[in-house]
């Protein structure tokens, strides 16, 4: 389904290395639509940007936007510009993604369900090398 498609219907199609397609709704959180779509995506702060455990990686329609407590905290821990906190992200478009740090892949519980909102109350930002320009 292409992003013009998606806008009929509501939907964006997630494509998910090792796991398929999932669709999900515009403004869903990310790490929800992951889960809901069988991705055992970890979550271990409950998706509140505390730790890096719901970390993606992305080959296509990664988000310009991010949150200040993402930045801050891929920041902390020198992982900006190498990946993205899934409990941060918006689905606003098509996308192609890793998870890192799944219950397959470690062996953990994925944590405390997280909100249907993204936590903390977002301030918005624009991620380093955005395409927002021109």
């Amino acid at each position: 389904m292409t992003q013009a498609q998606a806008q009929g219907t509501g939907q964006f199609t997630i494509r998910v290395e090792g796991y398929g397609e999932i669709q999900a709704a515009p403004g869903e959180r990310l790490v929800l639509a992951l889960e809901r779509g069988g991705v055992d995506i970890l979550h271990r702060c409950g998706g509140a940007a505390k730790c890096t455990t719901c970390r993606v990686t992305f080959q296509e329609g990664e988000p310009d936007a991010m949150t200040v407590a993402e930045y801050d905290k891929l920041t902390e821990k020198g992982l900006l510009d190498t990946a993205r906190l899934s409990c941060q992200i918006e689905c606003q478009g098509d996308m192609t993604l890793t998870p890192v740090q799944t219950g397959r892949s470690s062996g953990l519980e994925p944590g405390k369900a997280p909100a249907p909102q993204i936590e903390p109350e977002p301030q918005w930002t624009t991620r380093p090398g955005a395409s927002t320009e021109g």
